[in-house]
């Protein structure tokens, strides 16, 4: 935000109703941080990372604030928030995602306040940057060739402080910028070849935003960003962002990703950059319910929305995305079909395969989730809190088959909709590619090819969701077994009131609507309930409300097994069957 653009940015802002209220939200979230107390440094378990992001918020909003209403009062509270962080022993460097989130929010204010700030604060401020953060930063570590998001907010958000003070310190700049283009391509990798992003959606809107950053600051200071916007599946990745979330609003939460996403600004930037006005059809809906909502002052939430307000152009007549259905292979392959984008009742079903083995992964390839008559039935539980795991004592990133992440219930292969194979976990170095995938006819499908997940347990297994005639979710799985008998258990997570009407079907009711879920395959399947809302472990976060529903069946040694599962929404469509087919035939 240069100076002098602040005259175009209020017109533009003037003349959409919507970006008046999300202005208008900015401004007030502003005022409500001149009767909070200043930020101290309290560190929790490892990590400072909530005071640099609050930090972050309140810096962004109060200099966003200032230049669109000229009111010095924002300015000045600017000032003292970071004359208070810069004040801090360190900014915490043994957990580097501190100090990148910590650099960028001075650089931001250090930048966007530059002739407001006292000339004496302004060297406090510019020496903390340097000192605490760009400096700091040439000590290295391991999220410097990371291919995780680490990678994208370290190198981003130095990046913005290196820029921040170019003129004062163009050697060190230069260090920082160059190391930045230089290794985010590592991170930037994981996109290609179609733009999923291996640590789904949560962590999309995480990472890549700060990717949008350290492209636009690039741009905005050196008129190029060096090819990184050209990378392999990034611009693609919002179509990934897009089509991840059903038309519930709930996330395809796989890998530790929560349920919501709320807004997401970075997509603003991607329609503009790609003039695709149909990436915000969901993002528009999520910023009038943001908005419709009261907010407080206090948390770190939304901290990059003011940047929306720079990246948004018009949100009038924003027309829906053309295409229903979206996959993607790479580290962690997925894929989504849906009826429409007409309202929350479409159905969507979404599958991912990949590896436990991938940042921030669960032991669940082959798992889906499923929306239908505006409900999530088939769920995901999503994650525990690190810092609750990690202050019992949890070595929580460790990725051996023996791993004490795998004793966590959420993360392991027993509390996802999968396939559980005499009782073990799937295998961490397996992976689960897409195999098939089809948007043609009335079956629109994909298929994942799980056989290396259950290595040493089933000799082969492939799995396919597929959307019959808009109407209908089949779930279908195709084992083949070692020269030994096998147990397999088939499941789905779910937060609806199940009745097991008789052996092979279940009637599932919640908020008032209705779905049959019905065992085409085999015949002699006998439905069950499992328990998740009360784990096996201590540890274990509640998981109240949910169920599992599945069944365990036994497959003989040396043999082939089909397990089919049907999922009608509505109620009476418990005799509404397809013709079970083999999936090479789909």
């Amino acid at each position: 935000l240069k100076g002098g653009e602040e005259e175009a940015l209020r017109g533009k802002i003037e003349g959409d109703p919507l970006l008046r209220e999300a202005m208008a939200y900015v401004a007030a979230i502003a005022h409500g941080y001149h009767d909070v107390e200043l930020l101290e440094r309290r560190q929790i378990g490892r990590r400072l990372l909530s005071v640099s992001r609050t930090c972050f918020k309140r810096v962004v909003y109060l200099a966003m604030a200032h230049r669109l209403t000229g009111d010095e009062r924002h300015a000045r509270r600017a000032q003292e928030e970071m004359l208070a962080v810069a004040g801090f022993r360190d900014w915490n460097p043994s957990h580097f995602l501190d100090v990148a989130e910590m650099t960028a929010a001075l650089a931001i204010g250090y930048d966007w306040l530059y002739h407001d700030l006292d000339p004496d604060a302004r060297e406090v401020i510019r020496k903390a940057i340097v000192e605490k953060g760009l400096r700091t930063s040439l000590r290295g570590g391991w999220w410097v060739e990371t291919e995780n998001n680490w990678n994208q907010v370290c190198h981003g958000g130095l990046a913005i402080g290196a820029l921040a003070v170019l003129e004062d310190e163009p050697e060190l700049a230069e260090k920082i910028i160059s190391r930045a283009i230089r290794h985010v391509p590592h991170a930037m990798s994981e996109f290609a070849p179609d733009g999923a992003y291996p640590e789904g959606p949560g962590y999309w809107k995480y990472g890549t935003t700060y990717n949008v950053l350290l492209v636009t600051v690039l741009q905005s200071v050196l008129g190029t960003d060096f090819g990184l916007s050209r990378a392999e599946g990034f611009m693609e990745s919002a179509d990934y962002y897009l089509h991840a979330a059903g038309p519930t609003g709930l996330f395809f939460n796989y890998s530790d990703c929560k349920l919501r996403g709320g807004v997401a600004p970075a997509m603003y930037w991607f329609a503009a950059r790609r003039n695709d006005p149909s990436l915000l059809w969901r993002e528009r809906d999520e910023l009038k319910q943001f908005l419709s909502k009261r907010h407080r002052s206090s948390n770190s939430s939304n901290r990059m929305f003011p940047f929306l307000l720079i990246w948004a152009r018009g949100l009038d007549g924003i027309p829906q995305p053309e295409g229903k259905h979206w996959k993607a292979q790479g580290r962690t392959p997925v894929a989504m079909h849906r009826s429409g984008w007409g309202d929350c009742g479409e159905i969507f079903v979404g599958i991912k395969g990949g590896s436990p083995g991938a940042s921030h992964a669960h032991m669940d390839g082959g798992t889906f989730v499923m929306d239908a008559l505006g409900v999530r039935w088939a769920e995901d539980l999503g994650s525990q809190s690190y810092h609750d795991l990690e202050s019992k004592g949890f070595s929580l990133w460790g990725k051996d088959q023996d791993a004490q992440r795998w004793q966590v219930f959420r993360l392991n292969t027993f509390s996802h909709n999968t396939l559980v194979v005499d009782g073990q976990n799937q295998r961490v170095s397996g992976h689960a590619p897409i195999v098939s995938h089809s948007v043609e006819g009335s079956l629109p499908h994909s298929v994942m090819d799980l056989s290396s997940l259950y290595q040493g347990q089933l000799a082969a297994a492939k799995r396919g969701v597929g959307l019959i005639r808009d109407r209908i979710v089949l779930i279908q799985d195709e084992l083949v077994s070692l020269d030994r008998a096998t147990e397999v258990r088939w499941g789905m997570v779910t937060r609806s009131v199940v009745t097991l009407v008789d052996a092979q079907r279940a009637t599932l009711r919640r908020e008032g609507k209705e779905l049959t879920l019905q065992v085409l395959s085999p015949s002699h399947a006998q439905l069950e309930t499992f328990e998740t809302a009360v784990p096996p472990g201590d540890h274990d976060e509640p998981n109240e409300g949910t169920c599992m529903i599945g069944f365990k069946v036994a497959v003989p040694a040396s043999s082939k097994m089909r397990l089919v599962v049907q999922l009608s929404p509505g109620e009476g469509r418990e005799n509404d069957f397809v013709k079970v087919k083999p999936l090479a035939d789909w």
